[in-house]
């Protein structure tokens, strides 16, 4: 095994603990989920280093990397939805953005050219505040005493509700800027008679 493989390997790792990790939250074993919710997350930290560090990066990785995000928050998002900790008006919108966007690039790809992943800057506070929301709703359901009663405050509502924003703002930008390059492309299509 070449060691450029190794952050592609905790990439595979960290989604093979998407349905453990639902699994711990479905049985409402919150404390273990925050633990294999925190491996999950030093797992993304340690892949991105090791790939920036020492130029271990391949179009594998940088395709998976932010899907396997988004498949666990995705995960997480409904268990709790289900369980009544996020109110369903924040999860549809969540999910209905990150599905926006993947049916978005999908036709872009089709139509146009591979996708090379740019998240935005609002992309990023949006997936950001995501896995801030998770882990202080995780905490608070934990019986940490005033830390989880603490986190349990700030989730709701405020939490919701920065969610909510960003998550309207940053798909209305997806939007925007992949529909204005859509645009482009065909005028570039049409010009050269493609």
């Amino acid at each position: 095994m070449a060691l450029s493989q190794i952050p592609n390997i905790i990439t595979v790792i960290r989604i093979l603990l998407v349905l453990p990790t639902a699994w711990l939250l479905w049985e409402m074993r919150y404390v273990d989920a925050l633990i294999l919710m925190s491996i999950a997350g030093a797992s993304d930290a340690l892949d991105g280093w090791l790939a920036r560090h020492f130029g271990w990066t391949s179009q594998f990785g940088a395709a998976m990397d932010p899907i396997a995000d988004k498949l666990l928050v995705a995960v997480l998002f409904v268990v709790f939805t289900i369980q009544g900790q996020i109110p369903l008006w924040v999860a549809i919108i969540v999910l209905t953005r990150d599905f926006v966007i993947m049916v978005g690039a999908g036709v872009y790809r089709m139509l146009f050219e591979r996708i090379s992943f740019e998240p935005t800057f609002t992309s990023k506070a949006n997936t950001a505040m995501q896995i801030v929301m998770l882990v202080m709703l995780l905490l608070s359901l934990c019986g940490f005493g005033w830390l989880s009663d603490l986190a349990g405050r700030l989730v709701n509502p405020w939490c919701f509700y920065i969610l909510a924003v960003l998550g309207v703002v940053s798909g209305i930008d997806y939007v925007i800027t992949w529909g204005q390059r859509a645009w482009q492309n065909g005028r570039m299509d049409r010009g050269t008679g493609g």
